[in-house]
């Protein structure tokens, strides 16, 4: 269960993704999430995933 709050998540993301997945795709895999689902939250949070640096960061 992720959490509600987009800061949270934006934190928790990017932990998970610097520290144990190799991307996004990787990380919902595992978590059984939705990539796109995902993005579209933290796109409201004013955030955007930055496949390059696999994180997200502030738009």
């Amino acid at each position: 269960m992720l959490p509600k709050d987009p800061n949270i998540l934006f934190s928790l993301l990017n932990t998970k993704l610097r520290d144990f997945y190799p991307s996004l795709d990787a990380l919902c895999d595992d978590l059984e999430e939705d990539a796109q689902e995902l993005k579209a939250i933290m796109e409201r949070a004013g955030y955007k995933y930055d496949i390059e640096s696999n994180r997200f960061v502030k738009r």
